[in-house]
């Protein structure tokens, strides 16, 4: 099914020639998928497009304004923005908002819900005040939004946001050490690590309150072997490599990576 064009057209009828060229210039194909990582010390917003099987950093954008301190969000009205994983699918973009082309990250996530975390509407938006978002100049909003609209589009169903404090280098889990959020900042950690790896975004659950990270071809094992395990457990028996990371078996359309969608899954399956 085509999902709805999210643009507002003839406003950024100019910001798409420019940044097909610069994708051109690059080797990125137009439309590829895209993954958002938000650094809040540095006032960082990475914009990475999928390049064969991995991401690679297509832009990196000056945040113009978030409020709060590093650590996440806690409760309606406390001002912070959220730090954690996020996804956003077309229909949380909403172009038509009183900021300049709003996209609404999805806080409180079920992490978020479980340590009775409140709030809702944060955003990234294009202004030059914020409480609770991402602020950024209308000119990289425009950007990030056709990119997105392009993305979503070309057949990608959502697209991730990863929001952390800091670059989650040893170095400065050291410098951090002595803060309230170190628990946290540490299971924040081995999601950056995941992509610091592979140079693709992980696969992210919630359990036993924490979050857990494994590469979309795993999960798509697990799911396989949940629902159907006389056919995940042939998968293995003919090829031998069903559910290892960076192999894609033949799957059924309905479990092929590019369909799995956080909601999506059979609520058993512990999606977040």
């Amino acid at each position: 099914m085509s999902r709805p064009a999210h643009s507002r057209g003839a406003s950024l009828s100019g910001v798409a020639p420019k940044l097909n060229q610069e994708f051109a210039q690059k080797n990125l194909n137009w439309g590829s998928p895209i993954f958002i990582r938000i650094i809040k010390e540095s006032k960082e917003l990475e914009l990475w497009a999928k390049s064969g099987k991995k991401f690679e950093l297509f832009r990196n954008c000056r945040i113009h304004f978030y409020s709060g301190t590093l650590g996440p969000r806690l409760r309606e009205g406390d001002r912070q923005a959220p730090e954690g994983f996020y996804y956003v699918p077309g229909w949380r973009m909403n172009p038509r908002s009183r900021f300049h082309l709003p996209f609404d990250l999805g806080y409180p996530n079920t992490y978020d819900r479980q340590h009775r975390r409140t709030g809702s509407l944060l955003m990234v938006h294009g202004s030059t005040v914020s409480i609770g978002c991402f602020a950024m100049t209308e000119a990289r909003i425009e950007e990030i939004h056709t990119l997105a609209d392009a993305a979503l589009n070309g057949g990608q169903s959502f697209f991730r946001v990863h929001s952390f404090p800091f670059r989650m280098t040893s170095q400065n889990m050291l410098r951090h050490y002595g803060s309230k959020w170190n628990s946290f900042w540490r299971n924040l950690k081995q999601g950056y690590d995941f992509f610091e790896r592979s140079k693709n975004p992980p696969n992210v659950e919630v359990k036993n309150r924490s979050y857990v990270f494994e590469s979309a071809i795993d999960r798509l094992g697990a799911v396989a072997r949940s629902r159907n395990p006389d056919w995940a457990a042939s998968c293995v028996r003919s090829t031998g490599i069903a559910g290892r990371t960076g192999v894609s078996p033949i799957w059924p359309k309905s479990l092929h990576p590019h369909h799995l969608h956080p909601l999506q899954c059979h609520p058993d399956d512990g999606c977040s």
